[in-house]
């Protein structure tokens, strides 16, 4: 077997690892990223890239100081004993020092946004201002690289060539005034780049992950940190005083990289992982409904497991609704589709069991809570009518008049259910027509007043913030009265499990005796989640994966020392 040998080894190559891996190279370590897929960034590079940082210099210089003693309250509130209080501190001390360093260090741009946390109604939630979101990178600063990055996931790109960023898709999503505007001048500025489009039908702008992944990228590479790609970890290797090291296969050919600072775990959750989601998810659950990057096999976990590592969390994942298109390697969560008038949820009854309009977090959540035999939710029926059909996007279905449905993706045409009258969607939908007509008839008499009594739709500054402006009183509310009225199946998807290996305030691995196990790190969704089973706020898993990634790193190189 041949043999290579760092100070730091890094497994996976997301936000988390590659943070761990800047900052250990950054205080003078040997760094070496292993990634066992063809390209990095994980599903960090998929996802909208955002983080939730408290307190954080941006906002403090906006106007929007925050009080650490209130995020952490809130947090606690929402955790409970899941986490210990001494973690939570950890993030809430840390998260705005990571942030800092990495823009003063880094290629790393963040810009604090008006996103508000999603329990509005929890003691020490704020309206705003703990959400940051990538500054936009042009591609071409990555040269050969960013053919190697994990492309963005198929939702969040605009007829498969830019995206946005948080505050641009508010406005397209909801069909806010101005929309229409920026999409003209978004596909104006990609039309008239020639030279790029050229080279590939994807813009030079990038947004969300991409661009956080790419500036980790541009930043390891000028502390000279090597990625290698199709590397998977096999395991780990341990001797008596902890771990040491890993085998990785490369090129076909086994190498035992030995590290003599430590080995950070940041290979992902276990979302993809058929036999593990049995053994430990809620059922049903499926491998088909993760919207997590289809390399995110529990390898870390299985690693660590095998070295005697503890557990925690390991039923719990970030969920949300979602639905599943033909050809697609992953699911498509609904982030915003739910919280737009004219629409609502129904379980196999035909019956609403849920605010629509609540975190994707909760709303996932919801799904699997409320499944019943008498009324299951998997899949539940996303329903709307032919004013939300003509005003907004659902997935590749752009707004548009009822006539033009045959001109949509064939994929989505597949899963669209589509009758003229309410009786004869519950046909084709296989529910009750009567009770279907019925819960929506009351739906209709209370979004006419913008009230929702059964479930609080639209009450929340989080529930409005994805609303339709322009809809009074309740920008979530409006009836469904509009034939022909339509239905999609959706399921409870996730965007990765966030049980995993158990960590102390360091990302330092604990054994079953709750004893360090020396020389051995998880981060991000291979550790069980500082968050808990719970979603704060925008970028909460992502901001807890680069925060101890950084502790992790600055633990190993004794930095923190």
């Amino acid at each position: 077997m041949a043999f290579h040998e760092v100070d730091i080894l890094v497994i996976g190559s997301g936000a988390g690892a590659l943070t761990a891996a800047f900052t250990a190279a950054d205080a003078g370590a040997d760094v070496l990223v292993v990634e066992k897929s063809a390209r990095y960034g994980g599903t960090s590079a998929t996802s909208g890239g955002g983080i939730w940082i408290p307190n954080s210099d941006d906002a403090r210089a906006k106007g929007h100081a925050d009080d650490p003693n209130e995020a952490l309250g809130y947090i606690k509130t929402l955790i409970g004993d899941d986490v210990p209080e001494t973690k939570l501190r950890a993030y809430v001390d840390n998260a705005h020092r990571m942030l800092s360093y990495l823009e003063e260090r880094s290629e790393v741009r963040y810009t604090a946004y008006a996103y508000s946390d999603y329990h509005m109604d929890v003691a020490g939630a704020r309206d705003g201002w703990r959400t940051h979101d990538p500054i936009p990178l042009m591609a071409d600063r990555l040269g050969a690289d960013f053919d190697r990055m994990e492309p963005p996931h198929t939702l969040t790109l605009t007829f498969g060539r830019f995206t946005w960023t948080m505050e641009e898709a508010k406005l397209l999503l909801t069909m806010s005034p101005g929309a229409k505007p920026l999409l003209f001048k978004l596909m104006l500025k990609y039309m008239f780049d020639l030279p790029w489009r050229f080279k590939t039908k994807r813009s030079r702008r990038l947004t969300g992950g991409n661009a956080l992944i790419g500036r980790l990228k541009l930043s390891i590479d000028e502390k000279g940190v090597p990625i290698w790609l199709n590397a998977p970890m096999v395991e780990l290797v341990r001797d008596k005083s902890g771990i040491t090291g890993a085998i990785v296969e490369r090129d076909g050919q086994r190498i035992e990289v030995r590290a003599r600072r430590g080995v950070i775990i940041a290979s992902g959750g276990f979302d993809h992982d058929a036999a593990l989601r049995e053994k430990y998810l809620p059922h049903p659950t499926s491998a088909d409904w993760s919207a997590g990057v289809p390399s995110n096999t529990g390898d870390g976990l299985k690693a660590g497991l095998a070295a005697g590592a503890a557990t925690a969390l390991m039923d719990s994942a970030w969920w949300g609704p979602g639905f599943l298109l033909e050809g697609e390697d992953r699911a498509r969560i609904m982030f915003v589709e739910r919280a737009l008038p004219s629409s609502i949820i129904v379980n196999q009854a035909g019956r609403r069991y849920m605010n629509e309009a609540a975190s994707y977090h909760v709303a996932g959540g919801e799904m699997h809570r409320c499944n019943t035999p008498e009324a299951p939710t998997a899949p539940s029926w996303f329903v709307f009518d032919a004013r939300y059909r003509g005003k907004y996007m659902l997935g590749p279905m752009m707004a548009g008049k009822p006539s033009a449905d045959g001109r949509m993706p064939e994929a989505m045409r597949k899963i669209l259910k589509k009758a003229g009258t309410l009786a004869g969607l519950a046909k084709e939908i296989g529910v009750d027509a009567a009770v279907l007509s019925k819960e929506i008839a009351r739906f209709n008499a209370n979004a006419l007043k913008g009230e929702d009594p059964d479930f609080g739709r639209g009450a929340s500054a989080y529930d409005r913030h994805y609303g339709d402006a322009s809809v009074a009183p309740n920008p979530t509310l409006a009836p469904i009265a509009e034939a022909p009225f339509y239905a999609i199946p959706i399921y409870p998807c996730d965007l990765g499990t966030n049980g995993g290996l158990l960590t102390d305030d360091n990302g330092r691995v604990l054994d079953k005796d709750g004893k360090v196990l020396g020389g051995l790190y998880a981060i991000g969704n291979a550790s069980a989640a500082a968050m808990g089973r719970t979603y704060p706020g925008a970028g909460a898993t992502l901001g807890p994966a680069m925060t101890f990634g950084w502790l992790a790193a600055r633990h190993a190189t004794r930095v923190n020392q």
